[in-house]
């Protein structure tokens, strides 16, 4: 996990109305399109679906996301030893 002065990132999610969320603890946005946001956060990976979403902001060196759209689905992947592996990353996801 990456550290901030000493210190873990607290991963956090707060959705209203299923039309914008606030993610704390990113570490880098992977892909994104209008249908779904792939995140690596300090929790493993996060997928977003939906419809019409848009990255609003992002500022990674705080590690926050805020998304619009409508939010469909979050789902959970662990992330590997070295989470920067797209290789590894596919194969985890296709499984």
């Amino acid at each position: 996990m990456e550290e901030l002065n000493g210190t873990t990132r607290m991963h956090k999610v707060t959705m209203t109305n299923r039309r914008s969320c606030t993610i704390n603890g990113v570490n880098d946005v992977l892909s994104f399109d209008i249908h779904e946001i792939l995140l690596e956060t300090e929790q493993g990976m996060l997928m977003i679906k939906g419809d019409d979403l848009h990255v609003n902001r992002l500022t990674l060196d705080k590690g926050e996301v805020d998304v619009d759209g409508r939010i469909d689905s979050f789902t959970y992947s662990e992330s590997g030893g070295s989470s920067h592996k797209s290789e590894s990353f596919l194969t985890k996801l296709f499984r």
